[in-house]
């Protein structure tokens, strides 16, 4: 009896050492899954927002063809976490064309809705051409993936290979070669540019990036003036919290002109540095006429800091004005009217658009 109740009290410490801890738990923590899309249970602290514009591939007039102004802005959108690893990336490019007749006369559409290549889809048409049967927005999405939980450092240390002279880094990373065989210097380099230049943040759930464009300003010939294409790419990256407010938002506009001769001949420098008008700051020019003497990037600064922590429904409501027909929604909150004096409905549906794209 006495050896029967000493096994029992030898078989209950046992079972008590095991229940205490004895045992490791090998289930993860939530959110620590691998391939969760988030790098850390922090959420993101910081967003950036990148570009690069390019003219390089307008031409000038050629016989019975007319000039053809071609601007590409490759933009994108990161949320970062606070070991600055990528939480959320969004990259597009919108590749704009504005196309002149012989005699410099505006044959695209100025009303037309112009869409980036994310946007375009299938509509794009590099599937047919592609080795591995993959559209641009398929491929860049396999590169979003690729990106989340690594640093801008180790992004920047990708693998490449040169395949011609217009592929000149194509990845050479095996998780990626059989899905991405596009060439990825500019990608890379608008999300370095949206690390260097990014802001901190309320903790936030996603980001998301929305592009707005137009041609509307650009002019015909007119006696000894050549054509000009303008193209406006409006972009704004968001981040969402959990609650759909606005953590922050970062907006800009790539306002790139591409002038030609009477002739037809392209005169802009198609290897230049087009900076948007952020970047310009004061060279911009608009403080001089500006009734608050404010330049665009203090206004829009202002705009920025008006929409933090409000739900975009609420940012749509905003009470405007017209005030001619250049300046169809300018703010009438009162918050705003002494701030911000430029029309503000392409930078309200930029940010829409970017809730609607958020991830």
């Amino acid at each position: 009896m006495k050896k029967l109740l000493s096994l029992l009290l030898v078989l209950i410490l046992v079972f008590a050492i095991v229940g205490c801890g004895g045992q490791k738990d090998d289930t993860p923590a939530p959110g620590s899954e691998q391939g969760s899309g988030s790098s850390s249970a922090d959420g993101i602290v910081k967003l950036g927002l990148g570009q690069l514009t390019s003219i390089a591939k307008s031409k000038s007039a050629d016989g019975e063809n007319g000039p053809m102004a071609q601007v590409d802005t490759v933009m994108a959108a990161v949320g970062f976490d606070k070991d600055g690893k990528v939480v959320s990336v969004t990259i597009d490019t919108a590749q704009t064309r504005v196309n002149f007749d012989k005699d410099g006369k505006l044959v695209s559409d100025p009303s037309a809705e112009l869409k980036t290549k994310v946007e375009l889809g299938d509509e794009y048409g590099m599937k047919k051409n592609s080795e591995i049967g993959k559209e641009w927005y398929e491929q860049i999405a396999e590169l979003e993936k690729w990106m989340v939980g690594k640093t801008v450092d180790e992004i920047k240390s990708m693998k490449t290979k040169k395949v011609d002279d217009a592929h000149p880094a194509v990845p050479d990373d095996p998780d990626l070669t059989s899905l991405v065989t596009i060439s990825v210097q500019d990608y890379i380099a608008v999300v370095e540019e949206a690390w260097e230049k990014a802001r901190d943040v309320d903790s936030a759930e996603k980001v998301g990036l929305g592009v707005v464009i137009s041609i509307g300003s650009s002019k015909e010939a007119e006696g000894e003036n050549g054509p000009v294409a303008q193209v406006d790419t409006i972009m704004a990256a968001t981040a969402i919290t959990s609650d759909g407010k606005t953590a922050g938002t970062i907006i800009d506009n790539a306002q790139t002109r591409v002038n030609f001769d009477k002739d037809g001949n392209l005169t802009s420098d198609p290897n230049a540095e087009y900076k948007t008008k952020v970047e310009l700051g004061d060279e911009y020019g608009m403080k001089k006429n500006s009734e608050i003497g404010k330049e665009w990037y203090e206004q829009i600064a202002e705009l920025e800091k008006w929409m933090a922590g409000k739900t975009l429904d609420e940012i749509k409501s905003m009470k405007t004005k017209k005030v001619d027909d250049a300046h169809p929604a300018v703010p009438d909150d009162p918050d705003l009217t002494s701030l911000v004096t430029i029309s503000v409905q392409d930078y309200i549906a930029a940010v829409s658009k970017s809730y609607e794209r958020a991830k």
